[in-house]
């Protein structure tokens, strides 16, 4: 459920604060762990080094993130990659074919 129009978009009074020696200093960068802030138009041209539980990324804020959350663009799961055998099973061109069996079973023998 989103947040009610009534109150407005969250933003930490932290980052707002850090927001305005920003501009008033001219840093670009600005570290938080507020992943829940929504972006305002004031962040945009600023990046911002977001935590994602294990490490800062960093998020440059463009006019088409307004009105998203921080945490959106800062992902805490890295994609690996599917398995092997699905990788060896494409290349050779064996997808989804299905292999008679090695062993023949012989044939019953005539009833006489």
């Amino acid at each position: 459920m989103s947040r009610s129009a009534k109150k407005g978009p969250y933003v930490d009074e932290r980052l707002i604060r850090k927001l305005k020696i920003a501009q008033n200093t001219n840093a670009r960068s600005i570290k938080t762990w507020s992943r829940a802030s929504a972006i305002s138009p004031e962040m945009v041209g600023f990046t911002f080094e977001v935590h994602n539980g294990k490490d800062f990324i960093k998020v440059y804020i463009t006019e088409s993130m307004v009105g998203h959350k921080l945490g959106e663009f800062a992902l805490t799961r890295r994609f690996q990659g599917h398995s092997r055998k699905g990788k060896i099973a494409k290349a050779s061109g064996t997808v989804g074919r299905v292999e008679a069996p090695s062993a023949t079973v012989p044939a019953p023998a005539p009833k006489v």
